[in-house]
């Protein structure tokens, strides 16, 4: 018996939705396999914890955090709370403190879902986008002098140290090289910023010296908009700084049917600390508590915790769960389908257990029979 402590922070809007569907379903995984336990630990922070406390995690957060072997999170974000309070006060906090410098986001098109893009199926994209995740225009650096004056000045200063960018475009490369297609597109603004943006391209160059079975290219970041939306099958995997991985990401999400499928891993390679596992979705506060939130996402970012934790085939097992239930046509609204969150759950609960009656039609009457109150 493999055991795992997984520290649980729902946080936000559906994240308290998404995470219970995300732990139910590992539930049943784990009981199903027989030879793996997951211990599950609650953590109530987030917007409700910070209305209370000035703060949206404790200061000793991070020193609760070390001791699990990895963190699954939901969304921050709140209609009455700033958003850079909220990201800044626990999301980034934690990437951060723990040095999750890589941010990792598959992006494919899932068996059942139809993508916007003309013509293009399942099979037709798989991507990977790794998102240098620890500096560049997110490092915090800069600041506001002469507050409410006429010459009052923000600044945001984008870092790039050479340490931070090699080391993960050496992960990029490593993970391109792992991959079928052995392909790679290094992504910068390097024509307009001609600093750190050409020393991004200089490193990419070369460390691909080191990695002479994988072939690379490298792209503008506008220029790269077109191409994921004209020739999705060109691309591989991609990686881009902090700012522009981002971005690229979310419409990656949009291309393969929605934002409610998007998962993410915020990893540390060198094991140092717990890595981070969360669906890109956000706190969708609209929809809060209407019982519609897509889990998708949330179920696939177990996926990438169990294949991080070495439970490879566990992570195969869950993989092929969620496509069996898209391919029943078990979807949410946001993916063109009827069900609720729950009956997403019980469909890719009842996949896992091979169970038949995972099909299309009849899902009032599934449970996914768990146990929830030991967490």
């Amino acid at each position: 018996m493999r055991k795992y402590s997984i520290a649980a922070i729902p946080a936000d809007g559906i994240g308290p939705e998404v995470i219970d569907a995300g732990i139910t379903v590992l539930e049943v995984l784990a009981a199903q396999r027989g030879d793996l336990k997951l211990e599950f630990s609650l953590f109530d922070w987030g917007s409700d914890y910070y209305k209370r406390n000035g703060v949206m995690m404790p200061a000793d957060g991070l020193e609760r955090l070390r001791k699990f072997d990895a963190i699954y999170f939901g969304a921050v974000g709140a209609a009455d709370v700033p958003d850079h309070v909220t990201l800044w006060g626990l999301r980034l906090q934690i990437c951060q403190g723990f040095d999750q410098y890589a941010n990792v986001r598959p992006t494919k098109i899932l068996p059942g879902i139809a993508s916007p893009l003309r013509d293009v199926r399942a099979g037709d994209l798989d991507w990977v986008i790794v998102r240098e995740n620890s500096e560049g225009e997110y490092s915090g650096a800069g600041g506001r002098v002469h507050r409410g004056l006429p010459e009052e000045v923000g600044m945001d200063v984008s870092v790039f140290t050479r340490v931070g960018v090699e080391r993960i475009i050496r992960y990029a490369y490593r993970l391109a090289q792992s991959r079928p297609r052995k392909l790679l597109t290094v992504v910068t603004k390097s024509n307009a910023q001609r600093h750190g943006m050409v020393m991004w391209d200089e490193i990419a160059e070369n460390v691909s010296h080191e990695f002479p079975d994988v072939t690379w290219d490298k792209m503008l970041v506008d220029a790269m908009t077109v191409r994921m939306v004209l020739k999705p099958q060109s691309l591989d995997t991609i990686v881009a700084t902090n700012l522009h991985a981002d971005v690229l990401s979310d419409l990656a999400g949009a291309l393969t049917g929605s934002l409610g499928i998007a998962p993410t891993a915020n990893i540390d390679p060198e094991r140092r600390f717990p890595s981070m596992f969360e669906p890109i979705h956000g706190s969708a506060f609209d929809i809060a508590g209407k019982g519609i939130a897509n889990p998708i996402a949330t179920f696939w970012t177990a996926v990438q915790m169990l294949s991080h934790l070495s439970e490879h085939g566990a992570a195969d097992q869950l993989m092929r769960a969620i496509e069996r239930a898209g391919e029943a046509g078990i979807m949410t609204p946001d993916v063109g389908g009827k069900a609720t969150t729950r009956q997403v759950t019980e469909a890719v609960c009842n996949a896992i257990r091979g169970s038949s009656s995972a099909k299309r039609g009849g899902h009032d009457g599934w449970s996914c029979g768990s146990s929830r109150g030991h967490r």
